[in-house]
């Protein structure tokens, strides 16, 4: 039996798919940002809502992940025990966008898809 590490400044969190690290991409350059910042705050029915972010000012606890050459993820480290796992995934329908997020912590979903609550 071992014993796996999880160091939160060396092991990325969460993951994105490619198609969402391009698209996430083209919006950090074509604004001209640092990164993207992916945060939760309380919200909704169900407790929290996503909140992924064009990052123009870096929050002093962030911690920064590089998702690719041009990508710079920042989490604060309070969120990640509620983000811990998730997937980030960029689906296009026909002229229609939207990012999902699988998240394997989420306990419950608000019927409309916009906040998730977690076991604490």
């Amino acid at each position: 039996m071992t014993v796996a590490t999880y160091n939160p400044k060396t092991t990325l969190p969460v993951s994105f798919t490619d198609t969402a690290i391009k698209h996430l991409s083209n919006q950090v350059a074509k604004r001209q940002a640092k990164g993207i910042e992916f945060n939760v705050k309380e919200s909704g029915c169900s407790g929290y809502k996503y909140l992924l972010e064009l990052c123009f000012e870096i929050a002093e606890d962030a911690i920064d992940y590089q998702l690719g050459e041009k990508l710079t993820l920042f989490i604060s480290p309070k969120v990640i025990p509620l983000i811990n796992g998730t997937c980030v995934d960029y689906i296009q329908e026909g002229v229609n966008f939207r990012l999902d997020f699988n998240n394997p912590n989420a306990t419950a979903l608000c019927g409309c898809g916009e906040s998730f609550s977690v076991e604490q």
